[in-house]
């Protein structure tokens, strides 16, 4: 089936040319063409173009309730029998022409529009099972890695799991030289780009095997066009490592030709029942748009999109944010949704942190860095741990937001809720969180979207679809709980963009403040600004002497350094709130401070994760000041936390609301 379709050069060139045509298309509204009733195996076929694009599906006679389906990819008309098993068993079967773009990102766009229209408009089943035969490997896996949680079984046949074994056959297998030529069209390569892309269907399955997707294998042993060696034990053998379930049924029996790559398919029964039974009973998760808060929009950033404008996105958050996961996935997904224009992303995740240093830090770490048109905001997660009060809270975000809108006011923002234990015990008391609150209470006010994942994540729990122990894991979300983030967000993100438009940038229109003193002027202040210093130093490259860990960003870097008790320095700034941002490690004192000669007042700097790790830790001394000038004293005492070991003080930056 791989060496079908040799197209001359000029066909081949006409249809690459026509999919960029439709394929650009992709992100506006779904135009679909009136229906066409025909027949298939007695059985009524649909059929109907989406945006110019030929689709149809089968019905069954009389359908499961919750209307299971099966969608083919590429030759819909190889090997029916397992589709008529099903057609008679009350399936639906589905298929969208897709052909000739080898499972590209364009592909997945067009994907994603038609298992929407049959989800939505069409009531099929929220998770549908997927049939590749051949190439149609490439497409069966392309968007199950990208949406794991919609899917409900892999069945493929002679899978090309791998497009440097076929077309490219660089190895052991045949290849076609006419079909690895369209495949560079398609994909922009040059051959040696191709040969080192790291995203086969063999690759990075680690969040697939994490939500157990069922995969089912039929194979010929002797198939030399797609060599079983480079393809499908590939990909099983990596799937299961990870824990995905995964069989291989070889097929032994009847005539195999085109050198072992078609073969007769025995017993399709029972290939019907591994179908089935992994898709029956129709399961109805509980759907996303319900954690989505559109208070407001993102339709400068859509404009900005239509203007074929380049486009900026920041993301601002924790550790959340900073790993891999979620972040990345948007990053991908905008650049297939729209890949004519050019997206910069900042990622201004930094572990530990929460509303109050992303307030103080916002200037330095993203609005330094130019235009933002669209900015991610996360906090919840570290507000909890890092014991931030309430007040403090609604100062932070709401001074996060004041700052942006006037750094740039056509700039859309996005905030969120991620989930932990706490949260989910919240939930399950009827309480809503108060770190939710206050992200909900602001984003209503300032006309924001919200995404409530921790309230998701918590009802998702409740509703049996998953736990907490086993799949999500842990509040640094695992494989299994980054997909459920994206997921949530991609909702939103196709709710803004999928067949809206905007006519012209508006800018937003800043009401007034919650919290008079929030922190709209948070920034830093250098450490090189103390004064009277006393056995504290500017070390220029500070980084640790023992073997602890440290963050990017917080050693090899300026610090201002005190080590033994009595050690002091002043600080004479103008504004409303001061702070310091420190690296708290295992050695880490205490201070004495005092502001404007008042009494004083101490901070045990020690945190619970200083034991292992010299953390970035901000703390605010004072938020209620005067406007004007202001003098900070502060100074080491000869006490130390017992779990410490040390007396030491390392100021990265000053905190100042000016």
């Amino acid at each position: 089936m791989a060496e079908f379709c040799f197209l001359s050069m000029k066909k081949i060139l006409f249809q690459i040319g026509f999919f960029v045509c439709v394929f650009n298309n992709y992100s506006h509204a779904q135009i679909i063409s009136e229906e066409k009733e025909t027949s298939w195996h007695h059985f009524k076929k649909i059929e109907f173009k989406m945006d110019g694009i030929s689709a149809w599906y089968v019905k069954p006679k009389m359908a499961v309730a919750g209307n299971p389906w099966i969608w083919r990819a590429h030759f819909p008309g190889w090997h029916e029998q397992m589709d008529s098993i099903l057609l008679e068993r009350g399936f639906h079967v589905a298929y969208i022409n897709t052909n000739n773009l080898f499972g590209h990102s364009s592909a997945m766009m067009v994907w994603d529009n038609f298992y929407e229209y049959l989800v939505e408009k069409k009531q099929f089943a929220p998770k549908v099972a997927l049939e590749g035969v051949s190439r149609g490997g490439l497409y069966v896996y392309a968007w199950t890695k990208r949406n794991p949680s919609k899917v409900s079984c892999i069945y493929v046949e002679a899978p090309v799991c791998d497009f440097t074994s076929w077309p490219a056959g660089k190895r052991k297998g045949k290849g076609s030289a006419n079909e690895w030529e369209k495949l560079l069209e398609v994909y922009g390569f040059t051959e040696e780009q191709a040969l080192q892309y790291k995203d086969q269907p063999k690759d990075n399955l680690e969040a697939l095997a994490s939500f157990k997707v069922p995969v089912l294998h039929v194979i010929g042993l002797k198939d030399s066009i797609v060599p079983n060696e480079e393809n499908t034990f590939v990909l099983v053998h990596n799937y299961t490592r990870h824990g995905g379930p995964a069989t291989v049924i070889p097929m032994t029996k009847g005539t195999h030709e085109l050198n072992g790559h078609h073969f007769p398919i025995e017993n399709p029964e029972s290939l019907a029942d591994f179908v089935y039974n992994n898709s029956v009973p129709v399961k109805q998760p509980l759907k996303s748009n319900d954690f989505i808060h559109s208070y407001g929009n993102l339709d400068n950033v859509l404009y900005r999109i239509q203007s074929k404008q380049e486009v900026t996105v920041a993301f601002l958050g924790g550790s959340i944010t900073n790993m891999n996961g979620w972040r990345n996935k948007v990053s991908q997904y905008l650049e297939e949704l729209y890949p004519a224009i050019k997206f910069n992303f900042i990622n201004a995740g930094i572990p530990s942190l929460g509303s109050v240093p992303h307030a103080f830090r916002l200037q330095t770490d993203v609005l330094d860095k130019g235009r933002i048109d669209l900015l991610f905001i996360e906090s919840a997660v570290n507000d909890y741990a890092n014991g931030t009060t309430e007040t403090e809270q609604r100062r932070a975000i709401e001074g996060i937001i004041r700052h942006a809108h006037a750094f740039n006011p056509l700039m859309n923002m996005v905030m969120m809720a991620f989930v932990d234990e706490f949260k989910i015990a919240d939930y399950k008391e009827g309480k809503t969180p108060l770190e939710v609150k206050v992200h909900d209470d602001i984003a209503k006010h300032y006309q924001l979207p919200f995404i409530n994942l921790a309230e998701e994540v918590s009802k998702r729990i409740f509703n049996k679809e998953f736990n907490w122990e086993d799949d999500f894991k842990n509040l640094h979300p695992s494989p299994f709980g980054q997909a459920i983030y994206f997921n949530t967000i991609k909702t939103f993100l196709r709710k803004s963009f999928i067949g809206n438009t905007a006519t012209e940038p508006v800018a937003k229109k800043t009401p007034s403040p919650l919290q008079k003193l929030n922190y709209v002027n948070g920034n830093y202040i250098s450490i090189d600004k103390a004064s009277a210093k006393k056995e504290f130093v500017i070390n220029p490259l500070w980084k640790p002497a023992d073997r602890a860990g440290t963050r990017a960003g917080f050693a090899n870097v300026p610090m201002l350094t005190g080590e033994k008790p009595g050690a002091s320095f002043d600080l004479v700034f103008n504004g409303t709130a001061i702070g310091i941002a420190i690296v708290a490690g295992p050695d880490a004192g205490i201070i004495n401070y005092s502001i404007d000669g008042k009494e004083k007042q101490s901070v045990d700097l020690f945190t619970q994760w200083s034991k292992n790790l010299h953390l970035p830790w901000y703390i605010l001394l004072d938020d209620g000041l005067k406007k004007g000038k202001h003098k900070l004293h502060l100074e080491i005492v000869g006490k130390h936390n017992e779990r410490s070991k040390g007396n030491a003080v390392r100021v990265v930056n000053f905190l100042i609301n000016k």
